[in-house]
């Protein structure tokens, strides 16, 4: 299975995307919403079904998160 989300924000630097899966990484300013957990729960959950994540996102032209989970008859 295969779950694309895609947005036309202001992108990913190449440096902040070597470093997203990192727990509590964020840029957010300190005392705003959110503990920089998230995508990094998201990706151990991801590879703990066997899959992967593909981030692709170029400055001024947004961003692509593609999940790719291994699918499993039940």
């Amino acid at each position: 299975m295969v779950l694309k989300v895609t947005d036309n924000g202001i992108g990913i630097s190449r440096e902040d995307i070597n470093r997203i899966f990192e727990p509590f990484y964020t840029k957010k300013v300190m005392g705003r919403s959110g503990a920089g957990l998230g995508i990094a729960v998201v990706w151990g959950t991801v590879k703990d079904h066997s899959g992967y994540i593909d981030i692709q996102s170029s400055p001024t032209q947004g961003t692509t998160v593609t999940l790719h989970l291994l699918s499993t008859k039940a």
